[in-house]
């Protein structure tokens, strides 16, 4: 299996005043193709610092990070923005839609950045949407859809590019217990036909869906463990026997 991240000593420093913050500490991480890891630590810990290295949404003070074994540490921001448009899709917390805006515009919207003809932007985003099970929700506006079917259009955004990689910032965050799994199961299904997630959580019982959980503290990586995923459509399946 081939690694799609690899970093290596990876520290990020930020100013505050007279204090020197080390955000992240010499961090080297590689995860292969297809996995799926959670990113777990407490507020301060790392783990967002992190993801928006991986991200390519800011850049190390110092260490090396590859990415389907291209280097982006020291990459300008035109550059990282071509990798993130082409590499990778992004699944927030608060969904990030645009309220008056169709699913299926929102869906399209990274490939009107990558100036795709719109018959096109619209067959790919349809397409997406019936992946996630909501072909029947496109022409509906966010304010319609249910927080569950928000996400789920959130993610058909996020992989409408075919992305290499998905991150994923706490995306069951804004949800109840019964829409998380649904979407935890989704990302199953994802990782199952060979999507590589990553994912940042600080709830244990999400991020025993992944099949790798590493966890963060003071900036550096305290553990890195293997997991054997609970399967989220089995507890579906359990919630709704339990449901008189």
């Amino acid at each position: 299996m081939e690694k799609l991240i690899q970093t290596q000593n990876l520290c990020k420093e930020y100013q505050m005043g007279d204090t020197l913050v080390h955000a992240l500490r010499n961090v080297s991480i590689d995860i292969n193709e297809g996995e799926f890891v959670a990113i777990m630590g407490a507020s301060g810990s790392g783990k967002s610092t992190f993801m928006n290295l991986l991200g390519c949404l800011d850049t190390p003070t110092s260490g090396q990070y590859q990415l389907a074994g291209e280097s982006v540490s020291s990459m300008s921001g035109d550059q990282l923005a071509a990798i993130r448009n082409r590499r990778i899709g992004f699944v927030f917390q608060q969904f990030n839609l645009l309220p008056r805006t169709p699913a299926y515009e929102n869906v399209a919207l990274p490939l009107l950045y990558a100036q795709t003809p719109p018959i096109e932007r619209k067959e790919r985003a349809m397409a997406k949407l019936k992946e996630v099970g909501l072909f029947e929700r496109a022409d509906h506006h966010p304010a319609q859809l249910s927080g569950g079917q928000q996400q789920r259009v959130a993610i058909a955004r996020a992989l409408v590019n075919n992305p290499a990689l998905i991150l994923a910032d706490e995306p069951t965050g804004a949800l109840d217990s019964r829409t998380s799994l649904e979407i935890m199961a989704l990302m199953q299904k994802l990782n199952a036909k060979g999507m590589t997630i990553v994912m940042v959580t600080h709830e244990p019982d999400i991020a025993n869906f992944a099949n790798r959980i590493i966890t963060f503290r003071d900036g550096a990586v305290i553990s890195d463990v293997s997991n054997r995923p609970d399967d989220a459509n089995n507890k579906l399946a359990a919630l709704e026997n339990a449901v008189p």
